[in-house]
């Protein structure tokens, strides 16, 4: 345990020297994550599946806010279901607005967690991220992680209709009517939604509570409430879920929710202390948990050669002693200035 703790420390201390430039490099990495992703999963506009097109985005999404990230996600989509038909890109576009003006506006910089959302669906762990979403973030975090499930599940609808939507002989009206259904119907996509805000929601109360060990029991209560959500949606609303998948990439996600949260947190609740105090107007009750923390020693050499002073005395007498003259150093002679004897004669002879 104690190596752990001392790579965990060295492992903070390096991407505290370095984080300036560690920063752009995560950005820019998941930024060409979720763009390959919509190529992936979308790709219609031939012009934007280049991989040169890809990394010149994610390059400017690197130094700029993360907000820059999401929008450009979205002007991916929008573009490529525009290669589809102006009605869809019309009816994404207004879904985006909607979104961003009723709903990612309160969320701010956790708006992030929309670009996860859809990576989380790939690597086929989507409970880790409302269960992480409820550890790092707020309350407000179940909002883009909402969202994302909305653009997941559009964009997966989408993928796997694009025969009858993009097809000539539909009428404008029967297009919209089964991009509308694709929301409104797709009942496995609210039965997830709703678990990714219960979920969020939950782990974030939990984990702000003061008794011992919240954060790992808000990981685990937050994993148990997922699976209870899913399956009892799923037995409601008579959507098949396959159960042993879920149980199983339920407990991988509950694990590394574990490990992120003994590097992101990892509080030694051996030496929890709590004090009392009060003001003129309060009384307050503190709970302190401290770190689990070991100090590291780096250790360093330093050599230090020391040079003995030259005598001047020592070296001459050497000298003399080899024979040798010592050049004598000539004598220099004090300035004296003239002085006119003949003229200060001559100036007592006037005074007397």
């Amino acid at each position: 345990m104690t190596a752990i703790l001392e790579f965990k420390q060295k492992l903070k201390n390096l991407y505290g020297k370095l984080e300036v430039y560690l920063t752009p490099v995560f950005k820019f990495g998941l930024a060409l994550l979720y763009f390959m992703w919509i190529n992936e999963n979308m790709g219609y506009m031939p012009q934007l599946t280049n991989i040169y097109v890809l990394l010149v985005m994610a390059l400017v999404c690197s130094i700029l806010p993360n907000g820059v990230t999401i929008a450009a996600g979205f002007a991916l989509m929008v573009a490529h279901c525009y290669a589809i038909g102006i009605d869809v890109a019309a009816f994404l576009l207004v879904l985006v607005l909607v979104m961003t003006v009723f709903l990612l506006r309160f969320s701010g910089r956790q708006n992030i967690i929309l670009a996860f959302t859809p990576l989380s669906f790939a690597f086929n762990v989507p409970m880790l991220l409302p269960i992480g979403a409820g550890i790092l973030g707020t309350g407000v975090a179940a909002i883009p992680a909402g969202c994302g499930v909305v653009i997941y599940y559009f964009i997966r609808y989408i993928n796997g209709h694009i025969q009858g939507i993009a097809a000539s002989d539909i009428a404008v009206t029967e297009r919209l009517k089964l991009l509308c259904d694709a929301l409104v119907t797709n009942w496995a996509m609210w039965i997830l939604l709703a678990a990714f805000v219960v979920v969020t929601l939950l782990v974030n109360v939990i984990r702000n509570l003061s008794f011992d060990h919240s954060w790992r029991v808000a990981i685990v209560l937050g994993g148990i409430a997922y699976a209870g959500v899913v399956i009892g949606g799923g037995s409601l609303f008579e959507v098949e879920i396959a159960t042993t998948p879920l149980a199983i990439y339920t407990c991988v996600s509950v694990i590394l929710a574990l490990v992120l949260e003994f590097f992101v947190f990892g509080g030694n609740y051996s030496r929890t202390e709590r004090v009392q105090f009060e003001d003129d107007e309060y009384y307050y009750y503190v709970k302190a948990v401290p770190k689990a923390y070991i100090p590291t020693s780096e250790r360093s050499i330093k050599r230090i050669t020391a040079e003995p002073e030259e005598d001047d005395d020592y070296e001459s007498d050497e000298e003399a002693e080899d024979g040798k003259e010592v050049p004598e150093e000539p004598v220099q002679k004090p300035q004296i200035d003239p002085v006119d004897f003949e003229r200060k004669l001559e100036k007592s002879l006037d005074d007397l």
